[in-house]
């Protein structure tokens, strides 16, 4: 596996704070100035990416109604609607893309998308995108994954609902291309997703199963998910934003807001700064601190000849003298010198 990986000039691995992308998906309720305004959100919460998603309704599905293009009537979100019509709502103009990218890039924050077939690779190609991420339902599109990750750039493969099989041939598919520098992400294709099916202790399996660096796709309310997913070795987070839920938008149901965005930026970085290092014992941070446990001391003015015992000598702070389990040893013994009150208690005392 790779130390890391840079899409653009950031870096991402172990060593680095998380990688935070920001969803726009269909949140921009299409307009283009709130799609512009998404951008200074992300960018002003702290997140180093946006993302978008490049379809068209004609090129992710057909314009046909059917109960095979429909989605079943219990569906949380998006129940008994035709999927062209969601997606002719949800999709962002191919003209939206340069716009939005330079926006990005004046605000100092990647941009890149989904592509969705391979008219969209070729579309996103004219624009230098840093990295491509392939959708969690694309996964099984073996074509797509091959013409994205031949462009040689990082290529970041959304996992929901898939097998290790089928995650597997993904990831193979992206090596056959010569390309190495693949994130693997850990998702569950639920809208919101419940934290209980979120199974985040797989992600060191799919770390150590397919030799690659694992992140976190999370449709989960709030942040919680995420930042635990860093403790488990999570080196990416993406999460849909919006502007403000209750304005309505297509994914703005389970998507962040600007204040959680930046609470989700803050807590992943703490999280990763919290992991350090497998090693147990004193901090070099800790070292005034040593000084402050508890030792043995003499509490009375003491005169040569005179016994050790709980009325002249006892456990207090600091931590200069005979350790406290030694009073044992100690006590009965006779003081060779007079010795002052607040004197740390030393062999040579005694």
């Amino acid at each position: 596996m790779l130390d890391e990986i840079r899409i653009g000039p950031t870096a991402i691995g172990p060593g680095h704070e998380p990688f935070i992308i920001a969803e726009m998906s269909g949140n921009h309720d299409g307009s283009l100035d709130k799609a512009l305004e998404i951008v200074d959100m992300a960018a002003d919460a702290g997140a180093h990416a946006i993302k978008l998603q490049t379809y068209t309704a004609d090129t992710i599905t057909l314009d046909v109604d059917s109960p095979d293009f429909r989605l079943k009537d219990e569906h949380a979100l998006w129940g008994g609607r035709r999927l062209y019509d969601l997606y002719e709502e949800a999709h962002t103009p191919w003209e939206w893309h340069k716009p939005i990218f330079d926006r990005a890039t004046e605000r100092g924050i990647l941009a890149f998308s989904s592509p969705f077939d391979p008219t969209a690779v070729d579309f996103l190609e004219s624009l230098d995108v840093p990295a491509y991420k392939i959708a969690s339902s694309e996964i099984v599109d073996l074509p797509l994954v091959r013409r994205a990750a031949a462009c040689g750039k990082p290529i970041i493969i959304s996992t929901g609902m898939a097998s290790l099989g089928e995650i597997n041939a993904a990831v193979e598919a992206a090596r056959s291309t010569g390309n190495q520098q693949i994130i693997v992400l850990s998702c569950t294709t639920s809208y919101p997703a419940d934290p209980r099916d979120s199974n985040l202790r797989g992600i060191p399996v799919m770390r150590d199963a397919f030799g690659t660096m694992i992140g976190l796709s999370d449709h989960t309310l709030g942040i919680g998910a995420a930042v635990a997913s860093v403790a488990l070795g999570s080196v990416l987070v993406e999460k849909h934003v919006t502007i403000d839920r209750a304005s309505g938008g297509v994914d703005s149901a389970f998507s962040l807001e600007p204040p959680e965005l930046a609470a989700l930026v803050r807590e992943t970085r703490t999280a990763w700064q919290a992991m350090g290092e497998p090693v147990i014992g004193a901090r070099d941070v800790e070292a005034e601190g040593l000084r402050f446990r508890r030792s043995l001391y003499v509490t009375a003015d003491v005169k040569a000849g005179d016994v050790v015992s709980a009325e002249n000598v006892r456990s207090v702070r600091p931590a200069l003298g005979l350790a406290p389990d030694l009073f044992s040893v100690v006590e009965g013994r006779r003081f060779r010198t007079d010795v002052a009150r607040g004197t740390a208690l030393s062999w040579d005392l005694i």
